[in-house]
């Protein structure tokens, strides 16, 4: 049995081989890699959109501070008005009480 012959021809069919599978691999991850890379392009090109809703929504906060002082004028003076209307209607629909027999 004659052990098998390994020329120089072979070593660099191997080698040739072996980089040829390095270099498919690399172009592999470098096609996941861009393909990432426009995935996180798309996100952020969303996440900027809603930066700005959210920038415009939260523009009006200081003018909601001012709301407190006068929703407290507007309940008082609801409960004034409450306080008119019950003048107003005392004594209005009640019924008339039944006399007494005798």
């Amino acid at each position: 049995m004659t052990p098998l012959a390994v020329t120089g021809e072979t070593y660099w069919t191997i080698s040739l081989v072996i980089g040829l599978i390095a270099a498919l691999v690399v172009v592999v991850l470098l096609v996941l890699l861009l393909q990432h890379i426009a995935r996180i392009r798309r996100s952020v090109g969303g996440l900027l959109e809603v930066a700005g809703k959210v920038g415009a929504n939260t523009a009006s906060i200081p003018q909601l501070e001012a709301t407190a002082p006068v929703l407290a004028l507007i309940v008082e003076e609801a409960v004034v008005q409450d306080g008119y209307m019950n003048a107003l209607t005392d004594g209005y629909g009640e019924p008339e009480p039944e006399p007494e027999p005798a």
